[in-house]
C-alpha cells in the first residue's frame, strides 16, 4: 500500500540508503515493512538555529501490516495515497470561424498555445518581440551599452520578462495544473529536482533553451510561431471577437479570429493604452515599488544557515523579509540568491531594475527587491493611472542616474542618512552599464521613502546585519506586478469584447511564471470546451 508521509527529517549528509533507514527509524518499522521510497517534496529547514537539515515528504510502499500502524499514528499526519487522476479535457463541437490567435510568448500565453497545439487547434502564436537566439544578443547589449531596443529587451520576446530573472517556478496555489506546468518544464530539459523541490528554480542560463524547446514542440504539434509580430487591432461585431490585425516589419495583416488569448505582459503599455481607447473594460490595482537591495551572499548564508553555511547541498541561501510601515505592508519580492541587479526596460528615459541569476547561483551578492505597497487612491481612480505613476518613478530614477542607461544607486547607511553615496563600501553594485552614487530619496515618493526606512529597523532584526551601512539599494524597482486589470467573466473571457482571454501577469491576475503558466493553461481549456479540434 502506499502512503504519503510529510516532514520526514533528512539530514544534509543522508545517502539513499542511510536515508532509507533514517525513515525506517523515524516510523519504527523494519526493512522488510517497507518498500519503494519516492521524495515527494523537499525543502530546507533552518528554524532552530544551529540546526539545518530537510524536511522531505515521502511516499513509501508499505505492507499493509505497517501501512495500518502508519495511518493509525496521529504524530506522523500520514495519508493513504493516489495518484492524482489528470481530468479528462471536454471538448467543444463547434467549428471555429478563424484561427485561435495567442499574443504574447510569455508564459502565460506559451502554456496556453502549447495546450491548445496539444490538443489539435494548431494556433497562430505571435509575439512582438524576437526569438530567444536573436532576443538574448539585444538583452545583452542593453546590459552593456544601456540602450534597449525598443522591441526586444527584456520585457519582449520569446519568454516573457521571467526569462531574464532567476526562473523561479514556486507557487502558493495548490492548482493541479501547477504540476502540469513543472512537469512540462522537465519534459522540455529543466532539472528534475524542479518537480521535487519546495523553492525550485531553472535560473536563466536554462531557462532560455527550456523555453526554446517548448516553442519547437509547439511548432511539432502543429503551432505557428511568428515573432517579431505585434498587435495593432482586435475587431468585433455587435462585440464577439471577429478578427485581428497584425503587424509584421511594417505590413498588416487582417486575420479572422475566433478567439484570442491576451497574454501581453505588464510591460506593453502602448498595447494597454489601444485596449483602454477601445472600450476594454478595466480598473486600476495595487501593487508595489521600491528598490534592490544588494548584500555579500556569505552574510545571508551565514545567517540563515549558520555553521551550516556552504554545504554543498544547501547552495546559496535565500530570504523572505516582511514589515509594516506606515499602514502598508513592506516586503522582500523575487529574491534572487548569488544573482545580479539588471536592467529590465523597454523605452527610452526608463530606468527599472530587476533581479535574475544563473541556475549554480554563483555570483558574489544577493539581492532582492525590497518594495512597499502601493494603492489607487496614491496615483488615482482611473484605469491607466497606476501605469502613469510608474512612468514617473522610472523617469525621475532615469535623470537620477544622469542618463546613458546608469542606474542612480546608493549604500544603504547614505539611504537611511538621506545623503549622496560618493563611493561604494565593501558591497560592490553588480547593475551594468554602471551606477551613478545618488540620493535616492530624491527619486521616491515620501511614503517608500519613509517606508523602507522604517522596515529597515525590522529587517535587520530578522537576519543579522541585514541593516549594514555598505548595502547597496539600486532604484527603481517599479514593476513587482501589473498596475492594471483587464476585467474578465467566469468563462475567462472579457467583460467587454467576447472571444477575447485576457490571461496572466499583464492582465493582472497572476504573481509568476508558474501563475502565469496555470492561468494560460485555463484559458486553453476554456477555449477548448467551445470548439472542436481542427481535422488532420
Amino acid at each position: 500500500m502506499q502512503v504519503m508521509i510529510p516532514a520526514l527529517r533528512m539530514t544534509l549528509d543522508d545517502t539513499d540508503d542511510s536515508f532509507r533507514a533514517s525513515v525506517a527509524r523515524q516510523l519504527n518499522l523494519g526493512p522488510e515493512d517497507m518498500g519503494r521510497l519516492r521524495v515527494l517534496r523537499r525543502a530546507v529547514d533552518a528554524r532552530k538555529k544551529g540546526d539545518v537539515f530537510f524536511s522531505v515528504h515521502v511516499l513509501a510502499d508499505l505492507s499493509p501490516r505497517a501501512a495500518r500502524r502508519v495511518l493509525g499514528d496521529r504524530k506522523l499526519h500520514a495519508q493513504a495515497w493516489q495518484e492524482p487522476a489528470e481530468a479528462p479535457l471536454v471538448h467543444g463541437d463547434r467549428p471555429p470561424k478563424g484561427q485561435i490567435v495567442v499574443v504574447g510568448m510569455g508564459p502565460g500565453g506559451l502554456f496556453a498555445g502549447w495546450l491548445l497545439a496539444k490538443e489539435g487547434y494548431r494556433p497562430l502564436i505571435v509575439d512582438r518581440g524576437k526569438a530567444m537566439e536573436d532576443r538574448v544578443l539585444d538583452v545583452e547589449s542593453y546590459w552593456r551599452t544601456g540602450r534597449a531596443d525598443p522591441e526586444s529587451n527584456p520585457l519582449f520576446g520569446e519568454g516573457g520578462a521571467g526569462t531574464f530573472s532567476d526562473g523561479k517556478l514556486t507557487a502558493r496555489s495548490k492548482d493541479p495544473r501547477c504540476a502540469t506546468v513543472l512537469d512540462t518544464f522537465i519534459a522540455a530539459g529543466a532539472p528534475e529536482e524542479i518537480g521535487v523541490l519546495a523553492k525550485p528554480h531553472v535560473g536563466t542560463d536554462r531557462l532560455q533553451q527550456v523555453v526554446k524547446n517548448l516553442r519547437e514542440e509547439i511548432v511539432a504539434l502543429g503551432g505557428q510561431v511568428r515573432f517579431s509580430t505585434k498587435l495593432e487591432a482586435i475587431h468585433t461585431k455587435d462585440g464577439q471577437l471577429s478578427a485581428v490585425t497584425l503587424v509584421h516589419e511594417g505590413v498588416p495583416q487582417r486575420v479572422d479570429c475566433a478567439a484570442l488569448v491576451l497574454a501581453i505582459g505588464q510591460g506593453a503599455r502602448d498595447t494597454y493604452r489601444y485596449l483602454f481607447d477601445s472600450g476594454f473594460a478595466m480598473a486600476p490595482k495595487p501593487f508595489a515599488v521600491g528598490v534592490r537591495a544588494e548584500h555579500p551572499q556569505s552574510l545571508i548564508d551565514e545567517s540563515q544557515y549558520g555553521p551550516f553555511a556552504r554545504h554543498p547541498k544547501l547552495g546559496a541561501a535565500d530570504y523572505k523579509l516582511t514589515a509594516q510601515a506606515g499602514g502598508r505592508g513592506v516586503y522582500s519580492f523575487c529574491m534572487c540568491p548569488g544573482g545580479f541587479v539588471v536592467a529590465s526596460g523597454a523605452g527610452p528615459r526608463e530606468m527599472v531594475v530587476n533581479g535574475m541569476s544563473n541556475f549554480d547561483r554563483a555570483g558574489q551578492n544577493a539581492n532582492a527587491a525590497l518594495v512597499v505597497q502601493v494603492f489607487p487612491e496614491d496615483f488615482g481612480k482611473g484605469a491607466l493611472d497606476g501605469m502613469a505613476f510608474q512612468q514617473r518613478l522610472e523617469q525621475a530614477a532615469w535623470d537620477l542616474g544622469g542618463g546613458e542607461g546608469l542606474a542612480p544607486a546608493c549604500r544603504l547607511g547614505d539611504f537611511l542618512a538621506g545623503q549622496r553615496t560618493l563611493r561604494f563600501g565593501s558591497v560592490s553594485p553588480t547593475f551594468r552599464p554602471g551606477v551613478t552614487g545618488a540620493d535616492l530619496n530624491l527619486c521616491l515618493p515620501p511614503f517608500v521613502r519613509d517606508g523602507l526606512r522604517e522596515a529597515f529597523v525590522t529587517f535587520g532584526r530578522q537576519i543579522r546585519a541585514f541593516d549594514m551601512p555598505d548595502a547597496v539599494l539600486t532604484a527603481v524597482e517599479s514593476r513587482t506586478s501589473a498596475p492594471v486589470r483587464i476585467l474578465r467573466d467566469e468563462r475567462m473571457q472579457s467583460l467587454t469584447h467576447r472571444g477575447v482571454y485576457p490571461v496572466g501577469e499583464g492582465a493582472g491576475y497572476a504573481g509568476g511564471i508558474v501563475s502565469s503558466a496555470v492561468d494560460g493553461l485555463r484559458a486553453a481549456e476554456a477555449i477548448i470546451s467551445q470548439f472542436r479540434p481542427e481535422e488532420p
